[in-house]
């Protein structure tokens, strides 16, 4: 063993907590507590607030109930140059659909029955697409043993084929399960192959048209949200993609005299395309709109006492969205209330930040700053957590950790009868000092289980990329993700409050306040000592 290892690693423990425990921390954990924990999630988790589904009415509540419980504890709100600076208004929209048409020949087809089109693929300017002819490609495919485009130019054509499908691809043995569809006979290659080489436009053969839910009618026309990205105009010039159902097909097909069912056994059979151009006439036209969805990070921020590590921040998150209604008129519970997820997480945001503000006030306010966040977006896709880390308030050099609490509410159903646990995903990955002040705290505090079940970036379950400290973590951020696993009510309507177990609840949250008082008091800032892929990092 390297002794100079061992005792470098004993000064660096030592230097992060001499002192077994903190009277102070103890003293002014007091609102980080069961009954506390009940007053603010029976509200939040509320029918009222309609599953806080980001960009509803709900989500709007909740935010206002946030900043309000902020605004009472003293918090300052950071945001410059917004109207409530409490408020990070996070850039979102929604892309909907308008003078959507098909006509083959003479016949104009009924969107959603016949057809659909989809916003995501829809270029930003729209499309209004005619033409008098089809090439119909078969499965789209463009390799040296079979190639539907051979001694065929698409630019400008509008050519129809089949979704997926390769019909040259070796079927595995029986030991491997399903066959993986080949990346060439993906519909995304597909396409990408037509608008390299300028067609102008695609219709995608698609036998589920045929049957479309409810809830896939309801998507398509609500359109598709999401960030306003830098990269938002990647689509500009997007192929003009219609998927259409078997009777569509089989109407274009009638003018080849033939039709689905023949043309598959035909290439089946020979092994080889089946390309030809019919002489029916198309038409299609889509209009893209684009409104802004009201989402916003709820921010409230504690200033550091001391003058020289003021401008270091520590980061505490949770987020404080949900899933929204049921999508079932039949549904007798129609409130999916997130109760663990996040409200238990927003419910400890908001527990450490009454419990830091009450010790800045008597004068025992910690050293370094605290940004008490909560964000939206995060069933979404992590967006409000994303939006920060892409425009912080804060410079992400100066922001020394983030603390992460999503679901702490319940237990989890791969440890049934013992809820004194919780898991802890990345506090290793990035700073073995994070990862030491941690479970320091822990030992000297709160004396939880904590389990690493998931702490690794090769999880099939993929939990380390999966909540908000992600998007803190990619840019070098050291970070602790606190979460009680997944359980029945995931995302179903029974996450209610009833079932919140809040001892556990304020004693996970007590694990993260302590944690969060030695980071914020510490001599030193945690050392990022490794990349973000695990390995070393060298100076």
């Amino acid at each position: 063993m390297n002794k100079k290892f061992v005792y470098t690693s004993l000064a660096l423990a030592l230097s992060f907590g001499a002192m077994a425990q903190d009277k102070n921390a103890i003293k002014f954990s007091a609102p980080v507590n069961k009954e506390r924990a009940y007053e603010h999630l029976s509200i939040l988790a509320s029918d009222e607030y309609e599953g806080r589904e980001t960009g509803k009415k709900g989500a709007w509540m909740a935010a206002e109930y946030i900043k309000k419980q902020f605004q009472s504890f003293g918090l300052v709100g950071p945001v410059k140059g917004n109207k409530d600076p409490y408020m990070q208004p996070v850039g979102i929209s929604a892309k909907k659909l308008s003078g959507i048409s098909l006509t083959i020949g003479s016949q104009t087809k009924e969107n959603l029955k016949d057809y659909y089109v989809t916003a995501q693929t829809t270029p930003a300017a729209g499309f209004n697409v005619k033409a008098n002819e089809v090439i119909f490609a078969g499965y789209g495919l463009n390799k040296d043993d079979f190639n539907d485009y051979a001694g065929i130019n698409v630019a400008g054509k509008v050519v129809l084929i089949f979704a997926t499908g390769d019909p040259t691809a070796k079927a595995p043995a029986p030991t491997q399960g399903r066959r993986a569809q080949s990346s060439v006979g993906s519909q995304q290659a597909k396409i990408k192959y037509l608008t390299d080489n300028k067609a102008a436009g695609v219709l995608v053969i698609n036998e589920r048209v045929d049957n479309l839910s409810d809830a896939a009618k309801a998507f398509l026309t609500e359109g598709a949200a999401g960030l306003k990205r830098e990269d938002a105009t990647k689509n500009a010039n997007a192929l003009p993609v219609v998927t259409v159902g078997t009777a569509v097909a089989n109407q274009i097909l009638a003018g080849a005299s033939t039709n689905l069912a023949d043309v598959k056994k035909k290439i089946a059979e020979t092994l080889k395309p089946a390309t030809v151009t019919i002489k029916t006439p198309v038409a299609f036209s889509a209009k893209l709109i684009e409104e802004d969805i009201k989402a916003d990070n709820v921010l409230g921020f504690l200033e550091g006492s001391d003058p020289k590590l003021k401008n270091e921040v520590l980061v505490v998150t949770g987020h404080y969205d949900h899933i929204g209604l049921v999508n079932d008129p039949n549904a007798t519970d129609k409130v999916n209330n997130g109760a663990d997820d996040d409200g238990s997480g927003t419910t400890g945001v908001l527990m450490l930040a009454e419990a830091f503000a009450k010790a800045k006030k008597a004068g025992k306010g910690p050293k370094r700053s605290i940004l008490f966040m909560t964000v939206v977006g995060e069933e979404k896709g992590l967006w409000g957590s994303e939006w920060y880390s892409d425009h912080p308030i804060f410079p992400l050099a100066n922001t020394i950790t983030n603390l992460n609490i999503d679901m702490i509410g319940r237990g989890d159903d791969n440890r049934p009868g013992d809820n004194n646990f919780v898991y802890i995903i990345g506090s290793n990955m990035l700073s073995d000092d994070l990862d030491r002040i941690g479970k320091k705290a822990n030992t000297d505090y709160v004396n939880i289980v904590m389990d690493e079940k998931y702490n690794n970036r090769t999880d099939p379950n993929q939990f380390y990329y999966r909540s908000d400290h992600y998007n803190f973590a990619k840019h070098g951020i050291p970070v602790i993700f606190y979460f009680n696993g997944v359980h029945k009510d995931y995302h179903q309507p029974g996450d209610e409050v009833s079932k919140i177990d809040f001892p556990m609840l304020a004693k996970r949250a007590q694990l993260v306040y302590y944690t969060a008082w030695e980071l914020a008091n510490g001599e030193k800032r945690p050392v990022v000592n490794k990349n973000e892929d695990g390995t070393p990092k060298t100076n």
